[in-house]
């Protein structure tokens, strides 16, 4: 049965003159997206004859032969070192998976407009026609003169991990993965919190993620890195694990370093006594599975819209609740990261974000919390105006830190 296309321009029941028939109600998310979100908009007026000499030829061309002469002045003199491609091949996009470049590009504006909103950072949308792994890597870095900086968005694992490690080594400019590594930023500065609110610290939890694409691993790679007890992570088939002959490579690394307890068998079976649940995967949990976990226990069902463990059902087991949904408390977003993160790499033009901007930037997002810190309040609002500069400010020491900040 083909979907139904609403008419984004009636704002009410109208009878169609052509058809006699009554149109759609009006919808505002079309009303909205109607000839796009974002537009190019000039910094400096040209107004006259002398202004278009600056602006263009001949004066342009000074500015051109400087750049020639000292290429990092191209940092100075134009806008790339506060501009990011927001690059994607549209085939994991949000929960609608392989919709392609074209479908792709509301969600790709959306995120450029919250690179700005948030983080004051231009961005620009590129959604590329080709899945293929060496056409990607090869079309990015023959665009990379022109940013500051790669948002990798909404690309479909395996390939996503070899796609972002081989731009990090092709480019000097931070190339990040947010459904990645700004899921599992947003994930660790949430999961500190509950843990001080129950009086624990990281290395005292063991958790258990379901799902092993882009999001799973990485929050399992980056919560043992920041130091927590023990971590089980399941895909489809069970409890990614050592003895299973099916992994693929991305996995068997993740085994190896992974499930310290030697879990096997399925996600129910291991969230028995397990001390926290995170959702990065779709599905349900049987709420007998959530029943046996440890005391005070945490569940984060981030999946959109349907989280793997409904909120009501979560309450009646663990100590916090959090989701990727915006109409409950504690939603873990990840525009509370990556706008601060790229903001900080780029106003020290950093050459790469590394593990320890990444934690730097966790660390800077539970803080703001404070002593408000509540069941209900683990994590702060993307509006809370003290993120972002927050954020910002801790990447950019952290870069300094680490050596990787080229000013």
């Amino acid at each position: 049965m083909a979907a139904e296309i609403v008419n984004p321009r009636s704002d009410s029941t109208t009878e169609n003159s052509a058809e006699g028939a009554p149109e759609e109600p009006f919808d505002p998310a079309f009303a909205l997206h109607r000839g796009g979100k974002m537009a190019i908009q000039a910094t400096v007026p040209v107004r006259d004859k002398d202004d278009l000499s600056l602006a263009y030829t001949p004066g342009v061309a000074k500015v051109c032969s400087a750049i020639a002469e000292q290429p990092e002045l191209v940092n100075d003199y134009t806008w790339k070192s506060n501009v990011v491609a927001v690059v994607t091949d549209g085939t994991a996009v949000l929960g609608l998976g392989d919709i392609g470049p074209e479908a792709s590009l509301p969600v790709m504006e959306g995120k450029a407009i919250l690179f700005k909103q948030f983080g004051g950072v231009d961005a620009v949308p590129i959604a590329l026609a080709t899945t293929d792994t060496d056409e990607i890597i090869e079309t990015v870095v023959r665009l990379a003169p022109s940013f500051g900086g790669v948002n990798l968005e909404d690309i479909s694992a395996p390939r996503c991990f070899e796609i972002e490690r081989r731009l990090q080594e092709a480019l000097d400019i931070p190339v990040f993965h947010d459904d990645q590594h700004g899921t599992a930023v947003v994930t660790l500065a949430a999961l500190r919190n509950a843990a001080r609110l129950t009086g624990r610290t990281l290395g005292d939890l063991r958790a258990v993620i379901s799902g092993a694409g882009a999001a799973g691993v990485a929050i399992a790679k980056f919560l043992l890195a920041a130091g927590l007890g023990d971590v089980a992570v399941a895909d489809r088939k069970g409890i990614v694990s050592r003895d299973r002959e099916d992994l693929t490579d991305v996995k068997r690394e993740l085994a190896e370093i992974t499930n310290r307890a030697g879990l096997s068998g399925s996600l129910e079976s291991a969230l028995a006594g397990a001390d926290v649940f995170i959702g990065v995967s779709g599905g349900t949990v049987p709420e007998a599975a959530v029943a046996s976990m440890a005391p005070q226990a945490f569940v984060f069902a981030m999946a959109n819209p349907n989280p793997e463990v409904h909120p009501d059902v979560a309450h009646k087991y663990a100590a916090v609740v959090a989701t990727g949904r915006s109409d409950y408390p504690n939603q873990i977003n990840n525009v509370l990261a990556f706008p601060g993160i790229f903001a900080g790499a780029l106003q020290v033009r950093a050459s790469r974000i590394t593990e320890g901007m990444k934690i730097a930037a966790a660390n800077a997002l539970a803080d703001v919390v404070g002593d408000a810190l509540a069941a209900d309040y683990v994590i702060p609002s993307p509006f809370d105006e003290r993120v972002a500069p927050a954020v910002t400010a801790a990447v950019a020491a952290a870069a300094r830190a680490e050596g990787v900040a080229r000013r």
